[in-house]
């Protein structure tokens, strides 16, 4: 800032800025809170139908957080303004001061030009008035003079340039709407953007040469700044997308004999989650710099970053540093289209994914996998953002990445120093598909439930399709991940296991076929076995309880009906898996634990059976375990008795007046689940 500009400047009309963004900043928040409590929350507790299910009830929330993100927005403006108003007044007075006390000494300040100023004599002895004495100074009086002015001078062009760079990051990391960048006042704005300048220099300068102490107080800096977005935004354009790039090839690469990994091994996968955290939060933002970083990461996937000892690819490197934070969706899909184009057109990832020599050891410290095979870092930032998932997953162009990654993708052990925990991509390919057909994320045992919609729906179908295509080869690692689909979508599996044909017109009909080879699938694992059958007796408990056929048998019969068909494609399961045909374990309730949050919940009057039913439920399968593998023939349906007299009881109670008794009412839902048992075998053909 120039002397004269700061000497003379008058700053009432920033003040007054900073006051109508004060005003504007307490309005919007009354705004938010009668839009989140009020609109928001009526639109919550409505009971959607059709088109307004999934169009205006979406409109309705993300209007309600428009209106939080426009009053966090200018309050973060006004908290600026109003501190670089008072910063420049101050700098104002106290060069004023200096300048006073300059005259006092005989010396004046004088700008030159060009934001230059020089400090001059005020009067020459010799041109003093007759009788008036001069006050005299030295030359460190000049010298000091100078260094407060240009000190006073610098700290104002700091707080005026850095609140500038703020202001504008701010509202340019959305073109449109609001950034929900929070709170900022203008000396947290200037630090963030300071220190984040620092450390992409120091990554780009040092790589694994960092001491362990400037290390440590780098991991602590990330973890402080991992919520920041100005932070974010600044470090990862100031890195640029091949630094990041350059930086991960270099921590991990251990071949130059560096001290780093051996004195902090331990805190690597620590400081692997801090940086994907801040990678992950500048993606976020809509800027320019951003969508330039972000095009250019995808187009880094392809090639091939030179370390000390080896050879990696882009791709392998950038998946490590997405397996924590909140990915922007659209960089998520650009990045994962673009993978799966490269996949398919190298034909073997497994060789290709393994063409270093040698091969990089790891480049992933969070967990059990090397971090070799880029599509598990990616599904599993793919999981956490169940929107970009449904998407994903939907995709048919450029390629169809359900079919890919579901069915043809060719996979291979990135874990050869442990053979029993199964494979790391498949894993979080099953993660990521339960994400996309539910809209939860299936690692957050606290996830609430959204409500299902025809993208939701398109998911499970394509999923059913390409799953019950592998048969017994279906990956055991997502039978887990298909249980919880199965479970959240339990509606339209009970209406299609209960159904008595295929019917194209019910539009809550699945594939009943491929419904059976994906239950079958499914049932081999103890726990997938459990949560589904857990869903389907609530589902059909809420069913009786709530629907209202026109012939009110229906709910008995459908229920049974739908007991048959699990019974089957557990035959199924256990006919495959004969060689260990028994569960050990005994059965506990709620034995998969956190997964029970992707369960529908049935209404109050439901409630009341569902834990009476869990239990008959669970002594019929603690006989099925006693005995070992057994067809279900239909004479006697010894294996689910307890289950289904529960059911008739329930059923009896919530239609009083029904004109049955309890023999007539058990044997009807004891034939309605031998049938919908002969039926599924139907489906199921020779096995």
């Amino acid at each position: 800032m120039d002397l004269d500009a700061l000497r003379f400047g008058v700053f009432s009309q920033l003040g007054t800025a900073a006051g109508d963004w004060e005003a504007m900043a307490k309005k919007l928040w009354d705004l938010e809170s009668d839009a989140r409590g009020d609109l928001g929350g009526k639109a919550a507790k409505a009971n959607w139908e059709g088109v307004n299910a999934t169009v205006t009830k979406e409109f309705i929330g993300k209007t309600a957080k428009e209106f939080t993100d426009a009053a966090t927005q200018a309050t973060s403006i006004a908290n600026i303004l109003k501190d670089t108003h008072g910063e420049l007044v101050g700098y104002k007075t106290q060069l004023n001061e200096a300048i006073d006390q300059g005259l006092s000494r005989n010396l004046t300040v004088v700008e030159t030009g060009n934001g230059g100023f020089t400090v001059t004599m005020n009067i020459h002895p010799d041109r003093a008035a007759k009788g008036h004495e001069v006050p005299e100074h030295t030359e460190a009086d000049v010298t000091a003079l100078r260094d407060q002015v240009q000190k006073i001078l610098e700290q104002a062009t700091e707080s005026d340039s850095t609140a500038a760079q703020a202001l504008t990051m701010l509202v340019g990391q959305t073109p449109y709407g609001f950034s929900d960048a929070a709170h900022y006042n203008r000396d947290r704005a200037a630090q963030a953007m300071k220190d984040a300048e620092r450390i992409a220099d120091l990554l780009k300068k040092k790589g694994d040469d960092l001491t362990p102490e400037e290390f440590d107080r780098l991991n602590k800096d990330l973890a402080a700044y991992k919520d920041d977005r100005l932070f974010q935004e600044r470090l990862a354009t100031t890195l640029g997308p091949r630094g990041v790039l350059d930086f991960w090839a270099d921590l991990s690469d251990p071949s130059d004999g560096g001290g780093l990994q051996r004195a902090r091994l331990k805190d690597l996968g620590d400081f692997q989650q801090n940086l994907s955290f801040v990678l992950a939060g500048a993606t976020q933002s809509d800027s320019p710099a951003m969508r330039t970083w972000e095009n250019d990461m995808v187009k880094l996937g392809e090639e091939r970053v030179q370390t000390r000892g080896t050879q990696v690819y882009g791709y392998q490197l950038m998946s490590n540093l997405m397996r924590t934070g909140d990915w922007d969706n659209r960089f998520l899909n650009d990045y994962g289209n673009a993978l799966v184009a490269t996949e398919k057109k190298m034909k073997l990832p497994s060789h290709y994914w393994n063409s270093g020599v040698p091969a990089m050891p790891k480049m992933n410290f969070t967990g059990e996998d090397f971090g070799r095979d880029p599509m598990t870092g990616f599904m599993t930032a793919l999981a956490a953002s169940p929107n970009a998932a449904t998407e994903f997953f939907n995709r048919t162009e450029p390629e169809d990445n359900a079919k890919y990654v579901l069915g043809d993708r060719d996979t291979f052990d990135d874990t050869p120093l442990d053979g029993k925990d199964g494979n790391a991509a498949k894993n979080a390919t099953g993660a990521a598909l339960a994400a996309a057909a539910t809209g939860m994320n299936p690692n957050d045992p606290t996830a609430p439930q959204v409500d299902l919609t025809p993208e939701h729906r398109k998911v499970l179908d394509r999923s059913l399709e390409y799953l019950s295509a592998r048969g017994d080869d279906f990956p055991a690692e997502m039978r887990d991940d298909m249980a919880k689909v199965l479970s959240r979508h339990s509606d339209v599996v009970h209406q299609s296991a209960s159904s008595l044909s295929d019917n194209s017109q019910d539009p809550r009909q699945l594939d009943r076929a491929q419904l059976l080879e994906v239950t079958k699938q499914v049932s081999r694992d103890q726990d997938a076995y459990g949560m589904i059958n857990e869903a389907m007796n609530q589902e059909i408990l809420k069913d009786i309880h709530s629907d209202h056929p026109t012939d009110a048998k229906e709910t008995l019969q459908r229920g049974g009906a739908t007991i048959g068909f699990l019974e089957e494609a557990r035959y199924q399961a256990l006919k495959t898996d004969k060689e260990d045909p028994s569960w050990q374990a005994k059965w506990l309730y709620h034995g998969f634990g956190g997964a029970a949050n992707f369960i529908p919940v049935v209404g109050d009057a439901a409630q009341r059976g569902v834990d009476a039913l869990a239990y008959q439920w669970q002594l019929d399968e603690q006989a099925r375990i006693e005995k070992g593998i057994q067809e279900q023939n239909g004479s006697t349906f010894q294996f689910r008795e307890n289950q289904l007299r529960a059911l008739s009881e329930e059923w009896a109670k919530a239609n009083p007046g029904h004109g049955n008794n309890a023999y007539t009412l058990e044997n009807e839902i004891n034939l309605a689940a031998l049938n919908g048992n002969n039926r599924a075998h139907g489906l199921a053909g020779d096995q």
